[in-house]
């Protein structure tokens, strides 16, 4: 379906947060191979409070979790929207983080 959804208000607040996550990590979302490679990462982290990595004291580690979380909101807002039919369109920064954990979600399941 094609127009506006009702996803549209979470989309772009989500993809703001992403962007601003973005500049404090200094990510170029033109930059396949870095967006690839936080995807990857986002992908892979696991919360464990345990885990050094996951009690940040600094800004760019809070701002890298965050990040992480956004990517699985990202996906789980892509998810509900495809089953509801509405395909999900955000920007630039939307469109590249996407991809690239489309592309790394695949790679994971080939064995």
């Amino acid at each position: 379906m094609l127009g506006a959804t009702p996803f549209e208000s979470q989309i772009k607040e989500i993809e703001r947060e992403i962007t601003l996550r973005g500049l404090v990590l200094d990510i170029d979302w033109a930059n396949e191979a870095q967006v690839r490679k936080v995807a990857r990462e986002a992908l892979a982290c696991r919360m464990d409070p345990a885990h050094p990595e996951c009690r940040p004291t600094d800004r760019v580690m809070i701002a890298r979790l965050e990040l992480y979380g956004l990517a699985q909101l990202m996906l789980t807002l892509m998810r509900k929207s495809a089953e509801s039919g509405f395909l999900t369109h955000g920007g630039d920064v939307w469109k590249s983080l996407g991809r690239a954990l489309w592309l790394e979600a695949q790679e994971q399941k080939t064995p």
